[in-house]
Order: C-alpha cells, then structure tokens, then sequence
C-alpha cells in the first residue's frame, strides 16, 4: 500500500525541462546568418564559374570558326590561282581575282556572329609552296606560285575580337583570335587512284607521247599556228606550242603510240571508249597492277599496235577538252609487244585530227593544257614534275 501510493506521487511529480536561455536563442541566429553568408558566396562563385565556362567555350567556337574560315578562303583563292594558270597568266595577273575570291569566301563565314575582313595587302599572300619546307613560301619568282596563304584576325588591333558574354563578371569584354592557312596545288604526281564509284572516270587518253618531243613543246621549240580559248580553235599563235601524236615514230615497228590501260589487246572499241570517257575503274581492274611509277619512276605499259583512222571521229569529238597522257622515255618489242617506260604524265588537248589520206598529210596536233588530275597519287618524295597536270588544292598548313 506504502509503495503504490509513494509510485502514484512519483507520476504526479511534474517533469522538470531545461530551461531556454538568451545565449541559446542567440548562438542559433548566428548559425542562420553564417549560412546565409556561405550560401550568398557560394552562388557568387559558381556564378563566376558559369561565366568563365561559358566564355571559355565560345572562345573555343570562335577559335574554329576562324581557322575553318582561313581554310575555306585559301582554298578558294587557290582554286582562283590556277584559273589564272589554265589561262595562261601568272600570278600577279590574276592577284585581283585571288584577292576578291579569299575576300569573298571569308564574309560569308562569320565568327561569333561577325564576317571577318580580309586586308589584301597584309592577309592574302602567294607564293611557292615546296613541301620539304614546311611553312615557307617562296615569293621570289610569281611564274612558279602554286601556294595562297590567308590570315584570318579577329584581333583588338583591327578592332573585330571576339566579344565575350561576362566580361563585365570576369574582367575580360574580349578575346583576340587569329588563323592561318595555305592551300596549294603540286606537280609531283607519281600516279592514279581507282576511281571509286562505277560511274567514274580517269580523263587519261591512251597514247602516249615521247619525252624528246614532250620537251622540245614545252621548251617552244615547236610550233604554234593554232590558239584556243573560250571553246573554239583559230588559226594563231597563243603561247601553247604543238606537236603531232601521230605519226610521230616510236621506234617501235608496228606501233604507233596506244598503250594497253587495261585488259591486255585492247580492241579499238575499247580505245574508243577510253578516248570519249576515259579510264573506269574496270580498266584499272583489268590492267592487273597500279597505275603508279615504282621506285625508279616508271611505269611499264603494254602497246597496241597504233592509231588508225577507226578512232578518229572520237578524237575529233574530244577536240579542245583537256586530257591526260603518259610520256614514255623508251619502247622496246614490237606491236602488240612493245612495253613503254612511263615517267610522266601530262595535260594536254586536241587540236585537230586528221587521220585518213596520205601518211603525210596524217596528224593528230596537241598543245600543253593546263589541268587538274582527279584520283592523281600526290608523291612527296622527288620525283620528276609534270609541267602542266596538277593535283587537287589541299591544305598544306
């Protein structure tokens, strides 16, 4: 009884708490301050990240949008300059025409929303472009230029950087941004390439053409009574001397200058074919090894036995075209037999054909053309230089 009534006053004792005081309730406001504190510089600091971020990859954009500007207009240019080649000017007759190409590639690739101008003076130079000297550009003789370089500034200088998104966060309103870029053709062309679509050909003529006479053409030591331009062959003089692909001799009995690209015996169909459309990829196929100097630079290809009258309406469709033919230094065996040793190949076109009546009066009249050799095998090692077949513009640096 003692015991239950002292338990019942026990749980009838009010429970005792702690009591609250002001340093309590102070010490929990300065927590609450201190973390607004930390929170405020902690959003400023990511903020100020953000910003840096942001900035850094626009300037990483723009930095691409530069050089890829500075690519477009070298190539551009470069393809300008050998417009200027295939007319038969040089360099500084057709510097208006590169600068004005470069100057109008570049407006039209904006950089950080802006079009870049191009100085013609201090952004655009040509010159002559040796891959064994990597960077340098020769502009000492402009007959040999086959190089554009473009600069591209966004540059506080010329009042264009690049304007940043925080400056007023990071410090910095702009950031300067340069590029350069060269594009050149080259002459060193070691050989083909198969085309790679069915539909596609090789502008490779299948005759070939002694180096002796080759040299003598290009040396002027030939003659000149013919000119082309804008299509149409004249009577006159153009600066692009002439020879005779038949009946050149060969020094082979029975053969008269085809060569065999392709399936061995070639029939006159064949030829004809090659002649209209050029080289596809079954000939190069058919002919069992690459069309490609080795490391002597030659090429060895198999005769036919010569040029009749049964391809002359196909020539004389081709009149004026540009065409590619291989130039060979010997001829061994006869007809059929003969093998040509191939050094080069070179551009050139048909003037005029005429290959019935007469020995004498036969001839099928070519003049050096200037042109680009499409799947061309860019070598370069040292090897002899074609004087009028180029490759593609490409970028050098």
């Amino acid at each position: 009884m003692f015991q239950s009534t002292l338990q019942r006053d026990r749980a009838l004792k009010p429970v005792a708490f702690p009591t609250v005081t002001s340093g309590n309730r102070l010490s929990a406001k300065r927590r609450k301050g201190s973390a607004l504190v930390f929170s405020v510089v902690l959003v400023a600091g990511l903020l100020v990240v953000s910003a840096i971020a942001i900035d850094y990859g626009h300037i990483n954009v723009s930095r691409s949008e530069v050089k890829r500007t500075a690519d477009a207009a070298a190539m551009s240019a470069c393809w300008e300059l050998f417009d200027g080649v295939v007319q038969g000017d040089d360099a500084t007759a057709v510097q208006c025409q590169i600068n004005d190409a470069a100057s109008m590639i570049a407006s039209k690739n904006v950089v950080s929303s802006r079009a870049p101008t191009l100085n013609a003076d201090a952004d655009i130079e040509m010159g002559f472009y040796d891959r064994n000297q990597p960077g340098d550009l020769d502009t000492a003789d402009p007959s040999r230029f086959n190089a554009v370089r473009v600069h591209v500034r966004q540059t506080e200088a010329n009042n264009s950087a690049i304007p940043l998104f925080f400056g007023s966060v990071t410090g910095r309103a702009e950031q300067s941004l340069q590029a350069r870029s060269t594009a050149a053709l080259f002459k060193t062309i070691s050989g083909f390439h198969k085309p790679k679509d069915a539909g596609e050909t090789l502008d490779i003529l299948p005759i070939a053409l002694d180096l002796e006479t080759w040299e003598q053409v290009v040396a002027k030591q030939t003659e000149d009574v013919y000119s082309y331009s804008g299509g149409q062959v004249t009577s006159g003089s153009d600066g692009f001397y002439e020879c005779s692909l038949y009946p050149t001799g060969t020094g082979s009995p029975g053969n008269r200058g085809t060569v065999d690209i392709g399936g061995s015996n070639n029939s006159t169909n064949d030829l004809s074919r090659q002649i209209l459309y050029g080289i596809s990829a079954q000939d190069m196929d058919d002919l069992g090894h690459s069309l490609e100097f080795d490391s002597n630079g030659e090429l060895e290809l198999n005769g036919d036995t010569g040029i009749s009258a049964g391809i002359k309406d196909e020539l004389a469709a081709i009149i004026g075209q540009p065409r590619i033919i291989p130039i060979f230094t010997s001829v061994h065996g006869n007809g059929n037999n003969a093998m040509y040793t191939i050094v080069r190949f070179e551009g050139i076109r048909i003037l005029s054909v005429k290959l019935t009546g007469p020995m004498k009066k036969k001839h099928l009249t070519i003049q050096p053309a200037p042109m680009v050799a499409r799947y061309s095998i860019f070598k370069e090692a040292p090897i002899e230089e074609s004087e009028f077949l180029f490759t593609p513009v490409m970028l050098v640096d």
